[in-house]
């Protein structure tokens, strides 16, 4: 059989005003019929730029070199799409090779119902009827999973949740039932029950309609999961290929290795020591005066035209001690964000009780609790969108310091913010850069920085290494814990994956549809836990094994079937 695509000798180079950036050099690759190649590694080693090539989606500043040399079905003879004009490429993208994106979003039109939109790549490739576009949107999406089709097809983006938004992507790619499916970080952004379905979804789409699948991911527990073939990219090159069960079983270049220790697994945080057992022993002993005390939370966000308000929060109970990091974890939608906003005094607290350092959160007011925000640090979920652009990385972390009268001025706290750079572990003279000049892992380093300015006794971390790769998550997990450990603030930890909790957290708060469904000791909600749910996203999260993550599959799909039945 001849492959699907085979790319030879591939170089990239970007025009900048610096110079020209070589982004792949010399990348030479092959995808089988039927075969699913992840090509991993870090952002900037260039395996989202090799995969762009392959539709033709680079920008002009780009010079490429080399061949790819793509065959849709039923065609033997190969077409190379470096050499293909804008009207040939045209005719190629959708028939021959589709792309999945990394954020659905970004790609749906919030303006067009989803038929619409489904129907616009069967009209790029010759007239289709309202009808029969209308027939086929139903058809296809019935096959990647939604719902009552027939009725959804009329429906918007927005009224769809994000793993359903990535099925109608996966639908719009299938639509024309190309050979090649390029899929771009398609679950990153996604929880890890729906990260498990799409898996099983791609899946699908190579067992059913005899797509092959080009996988370009950062997560080495989803390459276990899918791929049959694994492609290494460091810094523009291919550094180790290999079948997936040898790659992972003996890995032979020294980054592939560093890649897989870097993965962060269930049991190898504080759930596997014996300190961590006294920790939460000594933890059960609540001190009289806990820094967080929730008592039957609730939080209702007020409803609209007429409509009945939405309960985020539904009869939450938990406490956090001094110098104590809890793990709340749940799927999109559970209510740990709005947890996390609450105690921050930025979400309103509608029901129950919940004092944070003394003071009670339910009707307080912003000037009563405005002298308490020192004690406060937040860390967000993606630090580039919690920067000022236009204010220096030392003015961002200095503002905190001038707003609450700790400093008069950035330059007056300029000796504190150097400090502050050493101890997350970026140069001093980083202070005088621009958040764009910085990578995600230092924007995030920054946000560290800043949380700590005024030495605060309680941190909330909402998702702060969700998005980021799996070598810079395990530095920045890294420094949290070793300044957790160095300055003794308090910590609500908020994630989706228990992993990473594991690192992190001494105890475990698992939220279901707002309510608290299961807490404790890591050793108990990790190694035997009681709630279906925590189950559930126990057996959802993937592992860098492949033979052991084909049994944890196993294992989602019959607990999946015992809640069916």
């Amino acid at each position: 059989m001849s492959n699907v695509v085979d790319i030879e000798n591939l170089s990239v180079r970007f025009a900048t005003d610096a110079g020209a950036v070589t982004a792949v050099d010399g990348v030479s690759l092959s995808v089988g019929e039927r075969e699913i190649l992840a090509i991993v590694g870090e952002s900037g080693s260039g395996k989202s730029v090799t995969s762009k090539t392959i539709l033709g989606l680079l920008p002009e500043t780009a010079t490429v070199r080399g061949a790819v040399v793509l065959r849709g079905r039923g065609r033997d003879a190969g077409v190379d799409i470096v050499t293909l004009g804008k009207k040939e490429l045209r005719e190629v993208r959708g028939r021959d090779v589709a792309m999945v994106f990394q954020e659905p979003s970004s790609v749906l039109n919030p303006v067009y119902p989803i038929w619409w939109q489904i129907a616009e790549g069967l009209r790029a490739h010759g007239k289709v009827s309202r009808a029969e576009a209308r027939r086929r949107a139903v058809e296809v999406l019935e096959r990647v999973g939604i719902p009552e089709p027939e009725k959804r097809i009329d429906h918007y983006p927005h009224e769809f949740s994000g793993g359903q938004k990535q099925r109608i992507v996966i639908a719009m790619a299938l639509v024309l039932n190309p050979g090649l499916i390029v899929a771009d970080e398609p679950t990153t952004a996604l929880d890890v029950t729906v990260q498990a379905e799409i898996l099983d979804l791609l899946r699908w789409c190579r067992d059913e309609f005899g797509s092959s699948i080009i996988l370009i991911t950062h997560n080495m527990g989803v390459v276990a999961d899918l791929a049959d073939r694994v492609a290494v990219m460091y810094r523009g090159r291919i550094v180790e290929e290999a079948d997936v069960a040898a790659l992972f079983s003996a890995p032979q270049h020294p980054y592939t290795r560093d890649l897989l220790a870097a993965v962060p697994r269930v049991g190898g945080g504080h759930s596997a020591t014996a300190l961590s057992r006294e920790a939460t022993d000594a933890s059960a002993e609540v001190p009289r005066e806990p820094v967080v005390a929730a008592r039957g939370l609730e939080v209702t966000y007020p409803g609209r035209l007429g409509r009945s308000g939405f309960r985020a929060v539904r009869g939450v109970d938990f406490e956090i001690g001094a110098g104590e990091v809890l793990g709340l974890v749940g799927e999109s939608g559970s209510g740990k964000t709005t947890i996390g906003r609450a105690i921050a005094g930025l979400t309103k607290v509608t029901g129950g009780s919940l004092r944070v350092l003394g003071h009670e959160m339910r009707g307080i007011r912003e000037r009563a609790f405005r002298p308490v925000r020192s004690d406060l640090g937040f860390v967000f979920q993606d630090p580039g969108t919690s920067f000022n652009p236009l204010l220096t990385i030392g003015e961002a972390i200095a503002e905190p310091m001038v707003v609450h009268g700790r400093a008069a001025s950035p330059d007056d706290a300029r000796g504190r913010v150097e400090e502050l750079l050493e101890a997350v572990q970026l140069p001093r003279d980083y202070a005088d850069r621009f958040p764009h000049e910085l990578s995600g892992g230092q924007r995030q380093r920054v946000s560290l920085a800043r949380a700590l300015a005024l030495e605060p006794t309680l941190v909330v971390f909402d998702e702060p290494t969700s998005a980021l790769d799996v070598s810079v998550q395990a530095r920045v997990l890294e420094l949290i814990r070793e300044l957790q450990q160095r300055f003794g603030f308090a910590g609500l930890f908020i994630s989706h994956d228990l992993a990473v909790v594991d690192l992190l957290a001494t105890r475990i708060a698992v939220m279901y549809r707002g309510k608290l469904v299961e807490t404790g000791p890591n050793s108990q909600v990790l190694g035997a836990p009681r709630d279906p749910y925590t189950q559930r996203l126990l057996a959802s999260l993937p592992v860098p094994d492949p033979a052991e993550q084909a049994a944890r599959r196993e294992a989602l799909h019959a607990l999946a079937h015992a809640d069916g039945a």
